[in-house]
């Protein structure tokens, strides 16, 4: 029937464990009564250290990585036949700075899904990258030097700013090595590697060709600190910006037909609205209202003045012009219109008033000034209805000439505003000004306000490809899920994709402009010539060749006949960066049809180059370029700040590894720490650090090492392949550990599938500390120390402590490499070249779960918490206990651990941690007086549940009748001078050898 019993049973809760040594061998005995059996037991012995000092840490990680050879796993794996292949992508990190704390949760998070995968057979492919390009680069290279860009040619320029990112790129390249990021980094790419940009040019042709990518001259986001447009990606918004908002007055010249006779003989009539953008009215070319909303005219109680405005604004808009208004009528907004207003400070231009659905109530007066040079919706009403875009700011932001003498040079978020209110005070029509607290957008590098300005630029039509992205990211998988909803919302959001800027630092885009009529020539031919230069000699050709060489006459001629290469100029535009990384699939992945594996990156980058990547794969090929998205959060001060060096709370990778200056401050963690900090947060939010959060970190490296010696020192002269003993001759208990390890096994592979690592730490910890620490360790120390030393009960022990060690260092391999490699160097049985990552991940083995003998040991468990429970404070092995139970199930799973009647070396007296242990069905009645008799109960699960039932025990609790054992410590012996019965076995089994 047991049989039954032992091949099938469903999962049930397991015991948290307490636990004591049952052998005694810390006892304070008599120098002579130690030593005299000292030599006969079987001590632990290792080289491992516990722990390594600060000083010593460093020195080990770097010895680990040159004699495991770290640099060359990457290529060893690589060359590997197999079948199974993983791509990571690497998003590129910027070029322009030190390594921080969010490149090193990048990189560690990339390295440990990628270790994993070498472990599992997978052939690996994570080539690593940088992003070269662009204005922040061009920016520090120039501020390096002290340099002005407005006195250096465009070549001066590309070449300060690519020596300032090759010295960024080895910086950083060097600390990602020494974190331990296994890479290929002797063929990483770069944003300005000469084939790169050609394959990038590629990309750009083929999206230009299919109608994606067209020029146009509409309002972009416009940086006058760097004079250049900006894509939405590079915009941050500062919440404190302060707006001088303004109440305008647009006199109605022309009333709209249908309030005609309404206002007719009323007096002076005014279109009502407010902006924080004074320094645009000049650029007014209507006003919008919203035709379905509820608009009044409104008396204005201290000027007698009548105002349009919507009736829901009525109240506030007085409110914040400190007056009280009478409302004279209401109307729907569609009355409005044909209705023609003056404008406030240029005399003989009007201002429509138009029907627009961007119109919103939330702030204002319901009428929205409307400047389509200066908004996104103002240009869509311009569009349709064929109203001027003329813009009268320049690159710097200035106002230009045709703004007026008045206007003319001055900057429009500066004197530009005050220019603009003193004319509306002139004319009479400014109501009021005052300061507006809100959020507006800033350039993300020089930190500073941007415009919304019109100029001709080149643009990605996202409308074109948004539908085909967003049905391809239905099939990719997001981790966590809810970032594929914000990665969709923020993609429907998106219009248009502004992809020019106009600095020297890029990859140019190859268009020529006629001299003379400023037509663009660009078609397969020219754009085909340009890559084979650009493959071959890198960008610079664009501004190094005469234009003979950039459009000859070969191309010129299947290109536009009959005309001259002189008669054409490069345009100086470059790519957006953000174009630059978004090709980067094309430059990496193996071929053309091929989608990474993974992409992982920041949550910025949901907007960012998970973004421009999906963008231009489905523009130009029509799939995405990844199949699975993991999103990461930032990093963030142990207070829950973002770091800043203002604020002094910045925490420097490179430190934490190697120590700072003040070694007692900052000292010297390690790689391994950090990768612990790494994997232990949970990553898919902002992930602190600091040194609470490093020191416990280290703690827990710590507590994890004193484990791993513990079975280190006991495989002492253990070979598994010779004194392995068979799974089922093995000890019960050691069974059941074995059986623990098959569930631990399933479950980290699959947290590590699902880039849980928090969940593979947690899983780690609660193995090591309550199913060994706690519980395995504490009941087989008696058995490791005391029994001969290749008795098979012993062996037994030692095999599970081998597949343990084995299986608890494959399992923390990927997050602490070096540790694992440093175990492996200690294994009693290593062979030489061993390395944890050569060999591989644990197989589970089915043939280790044994569902009745779960039951068993688990009953017995439950039987010692209530004996341990009932003497506090005492050592186990002091007392005898009788375990009572009537026939029937629970006691046949007792009889697989305890046979014999009474017995002080059975499995089960072993798992209860007494000195002797009695099976009954019956309470013995010749008690003694001091006895303490226990009840409880069990509930047995067997047969996948259909048998459940629960059974009832004692427990009976004496001190023991024996002596103390002079060797094992146990009370077992007849007399306290001589060892017990089962030492002396032992004791003569090594003495005979």
């Amino acid at each position: 029937m047991l049989g039954a019993f032992l091949r099938c049973r469903l999962p049930r809760t397991r015991y948290v464990w307490r636990g004591r040594a049952a052998s005694g061998l810390s006892s304070n005995d008599s120098p002579g009564q130690r030593n005299k059996y000292r030599d006969t037991v079987l001590l632990p012995h290792t080289d491992f250290p516990i722990r390594r000092s600060p000083e010593d840490t460093g020195a080990t990680e770097l010895r680990l990585q040159e004699e495991t050879n770290f640099s060359q796993l990457y290529n060893w794996q690589k060359a590997r036949k197999t079948k199974k292949e993983f791509s990571l992508h690497d998003g590129p990190p910027y070029a322009n700075g030190d390594p921080h704390v969010g490149h090193a949760l990048n990189k560690i998070l990339k390295d440990i899904t990628n270790r994993f995968h070498v472990m599992r057979g997978y052939k690996v492919s994570y080539v690593p990258g940088w992003d070269c390009h662009g204005l922040p680069i061009e920016l520090r290279a120039l501020a390096e030097n002290g340099d002005k860009s407005d006195s250096l040619s465009p070549m001066e320029i590309r070449s300060r700013a690519r020596a300032y990112a090759e010295k960024a790129i080895e910086k950083q390249k060097s600390s990602f090595i020494r974190w331990g990021v296994m890479a290929d980094w002797d063929s990483c790419y770069y944003t300005y590697d000469k084939k790169y940009e050609a394959k990038q040019l590629d990309v750009f042709f083929k999206m230009h060709e299919k109608g994606h990518i067209y020029q146009d001259y509409r309002p972009v986001f416009w940086s006058p600190s760097t004079r250049t447009a900006l894509a939405e990606a590079e915009l941050e918004y500062n919440q404190q910006h302060v707006s001088r908002s303004i109440f305008v007055k647009f006199p109605l010249q022309k009333p709209p037909p249908k309030l005609a006779s309404a206002i007719d003989g009323s007096g002076t009539v005014s279109a009502l609205i407010w902006t924080t953008q004074p320094w645009t009215i000049p650029a007014n070319q209507a006003i919008c209202y919203m035709p379905d909303t509820t608009y009044s005219i409104a008396k204005c109680g201290s000027s007698g003045e009548l105002y349009i405005l919507a009736a829901d604004c009525v109240e506030s808009t007085a409110q914040s012009l400190g007056t009280k208004f009478e409302v004279i009528q209401t109307f729907k907004g569609s009355d409005l219109e044909g209705g023609v207003c003056d404008h406030p400070t240029i005399p003989g231009r009007t201002s429509p008033l138009l029907a627009a659905n961007h119109v919103t109530m939330g702030k204002g007066t319901g009428l929205v000034h409307t400047a389509p040079a200066h908004g996104i919706e103002d240009y869509g009403v311009a569009s349709h209805h064929k109203l001027p875009v003329d813009c009268l700011v320049d690159e710097a932001g200035r106002f230009t000439a045709e703004a007026g003498a008045d206007l003319e040079s001055k900057v429009v978020l500066e004197d530009g505003n005050e220019a603009v209110i003193q004319m509306l005070l002139g004319t009479k029509n400014l109501m009021k000004e005052e300061s507006f607290v809100h959020s507006y957008p800033y350039d993300w590098r020089t930190k500073k306000p941007i415009i919304i300005r019109a100029s001709k630029q080149w643009f990605v039509n996202t409308a074109n490809v948004k539908d085909k992205a967003q049905e391809v990211l239905k099939k990719v998988k997001f981790t966590p899920a809810s970032a594929a909803s914000r990665m969709t919302e923020m993609l429907d959001r998106r219009t248009y994709w502004c992809i020019s800027r106009q600095r020297s630092w890029g990859v140019p885009i190859p268009v020529f402009y006629h001299k003379e009529t400023r037509d663009s020539l660009i078609n397969r031919h020219t754009v085909g010539h340009i890559i084979k230069l650009v493959e071959q000699h890198g960008s610079d050709v664009w501004w190094t060749h005469p234009i003979e060489e950039l459009l000859p006459k070969s191309v010129l001629e299947q290109a536009s006949k009959g005309a001259s290469a002189l008669d054409y100029e490069p345009g100086r535009d470059v790519l957006d960066i953000w174009f630059d990384s978004g090709t980067s699939w094309a430059h990496v992945l193996d071929d053309a049809e091929q989608r990474a594996d993974v992409y992982m990156e920041g949550k910025d980058q949901l907007g960012g180059w998970f973004q421009s990547s999906l963008l231009t794969s489905v523009a130009s090929r029509n799939k995405a370029p990844y199949k699975n998205v993991v999103v990461h959060g930032f990093t963030l001060s142990e207070k829950g700040e973002k770091m800043s060096k203002s604020l002094g709370n910045v925490v420097d990778p490179d430190v934490i590894i190697n120590g700072g200056k003040d070694k007692v401050k900052d000292p010297a963690y390690g790689a391994d720490v950090l990768r612990w900090w790494v994997a232990e947060s949970n990553v898919f939010t902002e992930v602190m650090i600091g040194p609470t959060v490093l020191t416990s970190a280290r703690e827990d490296i710590n507590k994890l090492r004193n484990t791993v010696r513990f079975m280190l020192s006991n495989l002492y002269g253990f070979n598994p392949e010779t004194d392995s003993i068979p799974g089922p001759e093995m000890y019960i208990i050691d069974q059941y550990m074995l059986h623990l390890l098959q569930d631990y096994a399933s479950k980290v592979t699959e947290a590590y599938k699902n880039y849980e690592f928090g969940k593979v730490v947690r899983m780690l910890e609660a193995l090591v500390t309550r199913d060994l620490s706690s519980f395995y360790f504490s009941i087989i120390k008696d058995r490791l120390y005391c029994e001969e030393e290749r008795d098979p009960k012993r062996r037994s022990c030692q095999t599970a402590l081998a597949e343990t060690l084995d299986i608890v260092v494959r399992s923390f391999a990927p997050i602490l490499p070096h540790l694992a490699e440093e175990v492996f160097q200690y294994l009693p049985y290593r062979k030489e070249g061993d390395s944890v990552f050569r060999s591989g991940w644990f197989v589970p083995n089915t043939v280790w779960k044994k569902p009745g003998l779960v039951e068993a040991v688990e009953a017995a468990c439950s039987m010692r918490d209530l004996f341990l429970g009932a003497i506090p404070g005492k050592n186990s092995v002091e007392y005898e206990l009788s375990i009572v139970i009537e026939p029937g199930l629970l006691f046949e799973l007792m009889e697989t651990l305890q046979v014999e009647e009474r017995s002080c070396t059975s499995q089960l007296n072993e798992l209860l941690m007494a000195s002797q242990t009695s099976l009954l069905t019956d309470v013995p009645v010749d008690l003694p007086a001091g006895a303490i008799v226990l009840k409880g109960s069990f509930l047995i699960n067997l047969e996948g549940g259909d048998i459940c039932e629960e059974e009832t025990y004692k427990v009976v609790i004496q001190p023991s009748t024996k002596e103390r054992c002079p060797r094992c410590r146990k009370y077992t012996a007849e007399s306290a001078l001589t060892p017990c019965p089962r030492c002396l076995e032992a004791m003569a089994g090594r003495w005979s050898q």
